[in-house]
């Protein structure tokens, strides 16, 4: 598993029965997480201390307990980028901190092929990877189908003095987007795509992410450009190993561009713990054949 290991405006402290108690530079939060299935002792006061603590609602969704008065946003850094952290309705605070340790390696990959690097981030949510690959001088395609999140990373990118960076801000389906795209010739060195486990089309049909991510994964490397550098997916789907999603990578991406591809999970290291929390998986293709630093 890699871990995030170079945050210092964030900290996961510990994680028992279903929730997680975290710090968000001088804020902590208790929120629930459904991988933590042990119960072992909350001996740490700042569970009974916390700023605020998120319930689950029977009726589903649920709500947060605001123990003080905290700002409605607040800047957590993670290196030179600036993320605004708000505690949203549905338990979330706008960034998902394990990233981090793809952020560090989509740079890295982008600063090794000294020359232009163009980027499509699908599903691309407050803009974490979006930074990240602007800050190492990537220009960047940014696509999330909703206006709020989409707004949300500009905002982002402005906190972090990125808002001259050559980056489209595209409020769009990613599928849709991406089939315009190759109809229009446009093509990219690297694809980031972090796709939802479930979603609703516009007619109101189901989108299941088991059920259709290899079709949409092979529509996307038809939007790479013919010296391609990377692809990375991100999957917070249960039902999604790492090893699968290796292994429709390598199948889709390695006939044509030959490299390799390796998956694992992502984590988050438990203060109160000798382990790391899962927190999703990543798989990528590399056209240079190596292997994560």
């Amino acid at each position: 598993m890699r871990t995030a290991k170079n945050w210092k405006d964030y900290r996961l402290i510990d994680a028992s029965d279903g929730m997680r108690l975290e710090c968000w530079k001088n804020i902590t939060l208790a929120r629930p997480d459904p991988q933590v299935i042990w119960k072992t002792p909350k001996e740490n006061p700042l569970w009974r201390s916390c700023d605020a603590i998120y319930h689950r609602s029977d009726r589903g969704g649920g709500s947060w307990e605001f123990r003080k008065k905290l700002p409605e946003s607040w800047n957590v850094n993670y290196g030179d980028l600036k993320f605004i952290i708000r505690p949203t309705g549905f338990k979330h605070t706008g960034l998902f901190p394990e990233q981090a340790v793809n952020w560090d390696l989509t740079q890295k990959m982008i600063l090794s092929a000294q020359r232009p690097v163009s980027v499509l981030n699908l599903f691309a949510y407050t803009g974490g990877a979006t930074l990240a690959c602007a800050s190492a001088g990537a220009s960047v395609c940014h696509v999330d189908a909703s206006k709020g999140m989409v707004q949300w990373a500009r905002d982002n990118a402005a906190a972090s003095g990125l808002s001259d960076r050559p980056i489209r801000w595209i409020v769009d389906d990613c599928q849709k987007f991406v089939e315009r795209e190759i109809r229009r010739g446009k093509r990219y060195d690297a694809v980031i795509m972090d796709p939802p486990s479930y979603g609703r089309g516009p007619s109101g049909e189901v989108w299941k992410l088991e059920d259709s991510i290899y079709s949409l994964l092979t529509l996307c490397a038809n939007v790479l450009s013919d010296d391609p550098i990377f692809f990375m997916l991100n999957s917070y789907t249960a039902g999604l190993s790492p090893s699968v999603m290796s292994y429709m990578l390598g199948a889709i991406l390695r006939p044509r561009f030959g490299g390799i591809v390796f998956a694992d999970e992502i984590g988050l290291n438990v203060e109160e713990k000798n382990m790391s929390l899962p927190a999703g998986s990543t798989a990528v293709w590399r056209a240079d054949g190596l292997m994560t630093d």
